[in-house]
């Protein structure tokens, strides 16, 4: 299977054997970066069982998009040099503590406030799982507010209408990627509302100790709560059944604010981006070569036009 994730002014792509980054330079041109995919799971096979291999998914997949909003930055002229290896790190802690304090310490030190209902630990637990599940939303609608994220949410867009272009057997071309849905059901979007919902039957049973303890014991669950949400999402996306498909609507929903509808231009660097990644033979005759294009003169300045306006 095939993923990817939006970057700024582009797309990245990985397959079975390499990533590619795909980013729209401030010339117009397509820039290209490809890597190949060293997985720990390659050298201790027992990490790609079911459960295990959802947790090497998610640190993998924290990397290698670090690494590919660094390049992207770069090349679209928003950064003068890549993060090192040590910054690289020092930057997903910090993500990490901060996802810690919004997601996990916030909302179990407020459910607290519910002890004037009921002291039950059950009820305590499912309302500090409902906490979690407004804020993360909350946070979802308000980054989906701001001007630059909506238009990598653009690109997130281009991504999905990419892949679904590539399993449907169709070449790909801009008119081919832009008639397919923006919504795919292996989106990250939805792997994340899963894990707020596997979380909340997973703490409810874990009885109501002290602040620092519960704080302690969603994060120790939190690769148990990662592999089991990782074989959802890896089910959903393969299975056509009517009870699972209805199940994970909800996660197609919120990708109506995670996605937007993309410009041509930027599905031309998603195509990039998955061509980059694909063996010669799945690139099917008359898919487009935009990596050597000239941008249409016409379409840089309607886009010029619409930045003036905006």
């Amino acid at each position: 299977m095939v993923g990817g994730q939006a970057v700024i002014e582009g797309v990245m792509m990985r397959g079975p054997k390499l990533t590619a980054t795909a980013v729209r330079d401030p010339q117009g041109k397509i820039q290209v970066e490809t890597k190949p995919v060293n997985s720990i799971s390659d050298r201790y096979p027992i990490l790609k069982k079911p459960f295990l291999r959802g947790t090497v998914a998610l640190i993998e997949s924290l990397v290698i998009g670090m690494k590919s909003l660094s390049y992207s930055a770069k090349m679209a002229g928003e950064e003068d040099e890549q993060l090192t290896d040590r910054e690289m790190a020092g930057t997903i802690v910090f993500a990490l503590v901060l996802a810690s304090i919004l997601f996990i310490a916030i909302p179990t030190g407020a459910a607290k406030l519910f002890h004037v209902i009921t002291a039950d630990p059950m009820f305590l637990n499912l309302m500090e799982g409902c906490l979690r599940l407004v804020i993360f939303l909350l946070y979802i609608w308000g980054i989906s507010r701001m001007k630059d994220i909506r238009r990598v949410f653009q690109y997130h867009g281009a991504e999905h209408k990419t892949i679904f272009c590539y399993e449907a057997g169709l070449p790909l071309t801009v008119e081919n990627v832009q008639q397919f849905p923006r919504l795919h059901p292996r989106c990250g979007t939805n792997f994340l509302l899963i894990v707020m919902l596997v979380s909340i039957f997973v703490f409810a049973f874990l009885g109501w100790p002290s602040l620092w303890e519960r704080i302690a014991s969603r994060i120790l669950l939190l690769p148990v709560v990662a592999g089991i949400s990782y074989e959802i999402i890896r089910l959903a996306g393969r299975s056509d059944n009517s009870i699972i498909q209805t199940a994970i609507k909800p996660g197609l929903w919120l990708q109506y604010l995670t996605t937007r509808p993309p410009e041509n231009d930027m599905v031309e660097v998603a195509i990039e981006s998955l061509k980059a990644v694909l063996p010669a033979e799945e690139i099917l005759p008359g898919s487009g070569e935009y990596r050597n294009e000239e941008p249409a003169a016409a379409e840089t300045e309607v886009q010029a036009a619409a930045v003036i306006t905006e």
